[in-house]
């Protein structure tokens, strides 16, 4: 969420947002470059519209063409790539999500297709534990990409043979030899009483880094893992979203497109019921005149923090401008300079206010419309 409020503030002059799918393996990678390269020339040509000079078109572009000269970064994609430039800064992501090619040129950087990662529809992680490593993954419907954890503890049979060689080199009973195969041996059982409690002071430990990893998220968490494992890391848990049921099994078996396979039957049933219930909820309420479908309206609730949940839709635009000090928004059929997807703005103004926010295809806002807010008063 700290990542969304960065890319939200207005910019002085113009600010490029690029979105198109990208591939992590096959030759559709070598046309990832290609794909970036032709869009690129779409923003020159955008930006020349809007009486950009040419010089500074490139200087503002340099750093997205010089990657098209890093061979390693187009080695390493996931299933989206997305970039945000102005003449200050450039930034990259390589994103969990199949986009489909689009190009905005605004004011502000345009967000909503990033909308899946931050909302309540899609968004999950698993968590693989086993004896020879801890994973993280982030997932959605369709995707899976697995999370550096540069600051994770170690994995579980090194945390144990150290806390053996620790203890033997403090009573002074003799040398470690061994243990690491007793280490190993009972991953496949049931521990003993002493183990589970070395086991679980471990995953205390992986427990507070991952607290840090994803504060703030609401995204649901799956464990991965023996049998016995789970309830063991359930008791070091502190994660709220952390579900009941879990993936059986020893995941370094599993690749990651494995683990998104048994995960998403375990993760789906959250999604529905929770959009479910909102959608009830907007139902409900409608009748009692605490609901909005009016974009108009609509944006200058979620600016000032009226929005509780807000359905919107996705691969939609609503052009128009928002006067923060007027209060007042213009919707226009087609933008004029210094418009932007309204839609956009009201769905990262109320994410940043505390609201829920389900970026749906068009058919599943209530109602209708391109979006529809429950109001908090």
């Amino acid at each position: 969420m700290d990542e969304l409020r960065a890319l939200f503030p207005r910019h002085p002059g113009w600010a490029v947002s690029l979105f198109m799918p990208a591939h992590r393996r096959g030759r559709e990678t070598e046309q990832d470059p290609i794909r970036f390269k032709n869009l690129l020339r779409e923003v020159e040509e955008r930006l020349g519209d809007k009486n950009v000079r040419r010089p500074d078109v490139q200087q503002m572009l340099e750093p997205a063409h010089r990657l098209l000269e890093d061979a390693s970064f187009w080695w390493h994609q996931s299933d989206g790539l997305a970039a945000f430039i102005t003449a200050e800064e450039a930034r990259f992501y390589r994103v969990p999500l199949p986009f489909e090619s689009l190009i905005v040129v605004a004011n502000r950087y345009h967000l909503k297709p990033l909308l899946p990662l931050f909302t309540d529809n899609g968004h999950f992680y698993i968590l693989a534990l086993s004896q020879g490593e801890v994973r993280l993954l982030e997932g959605t419907r369709n995707t899976v990409d697995e999370i550096d954890l540069e600051h994770m503890p170690g994995s579980l049979v090194d945390a144990l043979q150290f806390e053996r060689y620790e203890r033997q080199m403090q009573f002074h009973t003799g040398t470690s030899a061994g243990h690491g195969d007793r280490a190993a041996a009972f991953f496949g059982h049931d521990p003993s009483d002493e183990d589970k409690t070395r086991i679980l002071r471990w995953f205390r430990k992986i427990d507070s880094e991952l607290s840090s990893l994803l504060a703030g998220e609401r995204s649901p968490l799956v464990l991965a893992g023996v049998e016995y494992l789970l309830p063991l890391y359930t008791q070091a848990n502190s994660y709220a979203h952390l579900l009941d049921d879990g993936i059986h099994g020893n995941p370094e078996e599993l690749r990651p497109e494995d683990l998104h396979t048994r995960a998403w039957p375990i993760v789906h049933p959250t999604f529905v019921a929770v959009q479910e219930e909102a959608a009830a909820r907007y139902r409900q309420l409608s009748a009692a005149g605490k609901t909005m479908t009016g974009v108009e309206e609509t944006v200058a609730a979620a600016h000032h923090g009226r929005v509780d949940t807000l359905f919107v839709a996705l691969n939609a635009q609503v052009w128009g401008a928002y006067d923060t000090k007027t209060d007042t928004v213009q919707v226009r059929e087609s933008p004029e300079p210094g418009d932007e997807d309204l839609l956009d703005l009201a769905a990262i103004e109320s994410l940043l206010n505390g609201g829920s926010v389900y970026a749906v295809e068009p058919e599943q806002v209530p109602d209708g419309g391109p979006l529809a807010a429950v109001l908090r008063y």
